[in-house]
């Protein structure tokens, strides 16, 4: 995902998610396991969107 995507954009999606105060820099370690799941499911709803 890093290649296609900026380290802006998942941070945006991150603060939709309300999970931003978990990532350092460009660590996201802290995510839970659904939490990334959450994630990626936004990452794809976005790129979607784009696509319309």
């Amino acid at each position: 995902m890093a290649k296609y995507m900026s380290d802006a954009l998942k941070y945006e999606i991150a603060q939709e998610m309300g999970v931003a105060h978990k990532i350092q820099g460009s660590d996201y370690g802290e995510l839970t396991s659904r939490e990334c799941g959450s994630f990626v499911k936004h990452a794809i709803a976005r790129a979607e969107r784009s696509m319309l």
